[in-house]
């Protein structure tokens, strides 16, 4: 691949108003905040210290004594003859976990199994503000195990509006949208209990739902959407106590359900007296500026609402949220206290700083998801004609349907190389699905376009030959 460099102007234009006492290490500062929240990506190459110094208006001595900084701390290294590129102390090993990448070869691989972005602009702000407020909670115990109140009023005032009506009583905050899974499931279900869920689905939550004991029922999501009619028969058939959806940008399929297929969903449910679980991790990811349909509570009262930070803003926060019906939190709290005692407080702080921004730090993110999306598409397109997928309006993944049922060989074959990707199977709540893969947008656009000339290379060799459904490696899905 490439290198890619950053100009002068645009660099000058990132660091903005650094703080200048002393101006070398307000440079360096803000340098490090842009390389570690990603607005300068790893491996890139900075101006020269003459273009720098020309578009800051500083002294020489000033850029040179930043870039020193920034070399001896380890965010850039120098190469000779080339300049200095960016990096981060560890290298890019240090965004890598061994249970998520075993293989020995996974660090220099590209990863797209995992369908979680990098964390936007403002995070590591968000973080260094926290910093602040955090000595005010060590006085006490630091179990909240509804949440902090301050984040809990600022969850509930984007569901306020979004035209769902929420009290801060109503929510809970849990250590990420799949401890919220558990908790419900805890609350909800019991041994040998009925669940429905959708197929494709996102298979750790399934994972939450039968380590309860409940049975799952599965009902198809074709590429081309929802079949309410199998939805139908699906819950007369089975008289599910829950259902688990995920109607907004659906994972792993991308699908939006209208308003209009929302009101007919919460209508079957009421009828057979089951009760929605909604997965809204994806929610606020619309890429095209789209209205977004109401929140499925909006339709079904009675909906549990799962919430997530982790695609908005960044997994490394692990925080998530149930919007509980009225009257029901009692019951979740009581599910709650034997898993967990609350989701760390730090944390809880720095989303309720980035809440207060608003749409400043989502619309950061959606800014770059989008040419990423559309520079995958355009890439599946071209390499790769045969394939047959839809543009999502959001969410951070494409589902490919291939001609044939060989996802499983295509990772395989992909995995040597260098590219990870995930099938079709390993969404299937009940079998199948290997004519599937799914391929997030969540690397950067070089990175993604050398993906797919690798995929390509990758089906190529499958697509006459095809091998016998097999792993070359156990992965565990996190995304």
């Amino acid at each position: 691949m490439s290198t890619s460099t950053i100009s002068a102007a645009r660099t000058a234009a990132l660091v903005g108003g650094f703080d200048r006492s002393p101006a070398y290490a307000g440079l360096a500062d803000a340098l490090r905040l842009l390389i570690g929240d990603g607005r300068i990506g790893l491996g890139t190459r900075l101006p020269s210290e003459r273009e720098l110094t020309e578009s800051l208006g500083v002294s020489r001595t000033t850029v040179t004594r930043a870039y020193a900084a920034l070399r001896d701390s380890g965010y850039a290294e120098a190469r000779q003859g080339s300049g200095t590129f960016t990096r981060v102390p560890g290298g890019r090993a240090r965004a890598h976990d061994r249970s998520l990448l075993p293989s020995s070869g996974d660090r220099e691989a590209i990863d797209l199994n995992c369908a979680a972005a990098s964390a936007p602009p403002g995070v590591a702000q968000a973080y260094a503000e926290a910093t602040a407020d955090l000595p005010a909670y060590l006085g006490g115990h630091g179990y909240f195990p509804a949440g902090l109140p301050e984040l809990q009023a600022a969850i509930a005032a984007t569901y306020d509006a979004r035209g769902l009506p929420t009290a801060p009583e109503q929510v809970m905050v849990t250590p990420g949208a799949l401890s919220a899974a558990a908790i419900v499931a805890q609350a909800f279900t019991g041994t040998g209990d009925r669940v429905l869920v959708e197929s494709p689905v996102y298979p750790n939550a399934t994972l939450s739902i039968r380590h309860r004991g409940a049975r799952l029922a599965a009902v198809p999501v074709d590429p081309d959407g929802w079949d309410l009619g199998a939805v139908a028969t699906a819950l007369r058939e089975t008289s599910p106590r829950l259902a688990y959806l995920i109607p907004d940008f659906q994972n792993p399929t991308g699908h939006l359900m209208s308003e209009a297929q929302r009101e007919e969903y919460a209508a079957l449910l009421r009828r057979a007296r089951t009760v929605a679980v909604v997965d809204e991790a994806h929610q606020a990811l619309a890429l095209d500026g789209q209205q977004m349909p109401r929140p499925f509570a909006a339709f079904a009262p009675e909906t549990i609402t799962i919430g997530s930070a982790s695609k908005t803003f960044w997994g490394g926060l692990r925080l998530g949220w149930i919007r509980s019906p009225e009257g029901q939190m009692e019951r979740l709290t009581g599910a709650r206290v034997g898993l967990d005692l609350g989701a760390p407080v730090m944390e809880q702080l720095v989303l309720t700083r980035l809440l207060a921004r608003g749409e400043e730090v989502v619309d950061a993110q959606r800014d770059r998801l989008r040419p990423q999306r559309d520079r995958l598409a355009a890439a599946v397109a071209e390499h790769l004609p045969e394939w047959r997928s839809r543009l999502p309006g959001g969410g951070l993944a494409l589902w490919c349907q291939l001609p044939g049922p060989l996802g499983t060989a295509l990772a395989d074959e992909a995995e040597r190389r260098g590219v990870i990707i995930a099938p079709g199977p390993v969404f299937a709540a009940e079998g199948g699905l290997d004519q599937f893969v799914r391929i997030p947008w969540t690397r950067p656009g070089d990175e993604l376009e050398e993906a797919v000339r690798r995929i390509a290379a990758a089906w190529s060799v499958v697509r006459d030959r095809p091998q016998g459904a097999r792993r070359t490696s156990a992965r565990v899905m996190v995304a």
